[in-house]
């Protein structure tokens, strides 16, 4: 994404934080997961701004966001973040729709971190171990190697890797979006470092809390999801035992590039049931099941 889309800026512990807000109506807030970013989401995002103040942000260490190299960018530090940045948008009970490891992120938050959320969305989370693809293992075990790759060489190696993440196949200029921000000088050593970071100590932590959470929630999973398989989203709705599932067919890890349409739709479906259901609670009107 490029930082004329994102216009605005908090500084967190040293960090820069670049982020957006679209639209009027109910707060809804996207995460992006890894090797992600905010860009991933606006085409959606702009699609519910006329229903919703949107809010879009760039997690440190990725996209517009700052990548000094001695901060943190863990999931145990993004989950603070994102608590922080709540508080920060003076935001009670957002709705939020998050995607890969944006899931594990809003997760801490909303268990260790006292944030609340009025709904919250989990497309193709990170939340479950085991989670990690072999190249993600390879990297975590080699990452200062990977980081002084030659720059052509890196470049391809992203590029085979974030086009695996998509069923139906990237445009040119998709992959270009999705590679771009990984293949400067700042970049490639960012790209390395926050795979090196991962660890799903991160989901163990809170994997046993999942039942605590009483807002509505809905699980969306690309069937042909090849990094995090669809099993995860019946294993999650297991956790969550008040959680729906939709799965969307012909759709890979890349959902909102392989089927937008079809996202954009049970985006769309979910949040207009998820606000008639909370009118009708807050006018005391019982729901029928």
């Amino acid at each position: 994404m490029e930082d004329r889309q994102l216009t605005q800026e908090l500084a967190w512990r040293g960090r820069t934080v670049r982020w957006d807000r679209i639209g009027s109506g109910p707060a809804l807030v996207f995460l992006h997961g890894t090797p992600w970013s905010s860009w991933l989401w606006r085409p959606i995002a702009l699609a519910m701004a006329g229903r919703f103040t949107v809010y879009l942000w760039d997690m440190p260490g990725y996209g517009a966001s700052s990548k000094d190299p001695s901060h943190a960018v863990d999931l145990g530090t993004q989950g603070e973040l994102f608590a922080a940045l709540l508080e920060h948008w003076g935001l009670d009970r957002p709705h939020v729709v998050a995607h890969d490891f944006g899931g594990a992120v809003a997760l801490r938050a909303r268990l260790l971190h006292g944030a609340k959320f009025a709904s919250l969305c989990l497309v193709d989370v990170v939340a479950l171990a085991p989670w990690g693809s072999p190249f993600f293992k390879l990297v975590q075990e080699h990452a200062r190697v990977f980081e002084q790759l030659p720059s052509a060489v890196h470049r391809g190696a992203v590029e085979a890797y974030i086009s695996g993440a998509s069923h139906k196949g990237l445009r040119v200029d998709e992959l270009r979006m999705l590679v771009d921000p990984w293949s400067d000088e700042e970049g490639q050593p960012a790209f390395y470092r926050q795979i090196a970071q991962a660890d799903e100590r991160f989901t163990t932590e809170i994997e046993t809390e999942l039942g605590r959470l009483t807002e509505p929630v809905h699980i969306v999973w690309g069937t042909e999801d090849t990094w995090i398989p669809a099993d995860r989203a019946r294993r999650l709705n297991d956790a969550i035992p008040h959680a729906s599932v939709t799965l969307i067919p012909e759709a890979g890890h890349l959902i909102q590039l392989d089927a937008p349409a079809a996202l954009s739709a049970e985006l769309t479906n979910w949040m207009a049931t998820t606000d008639a259901r909370t009118a009708m609670r807050e006018a005391a009107v019982p729901i029928a099941e």
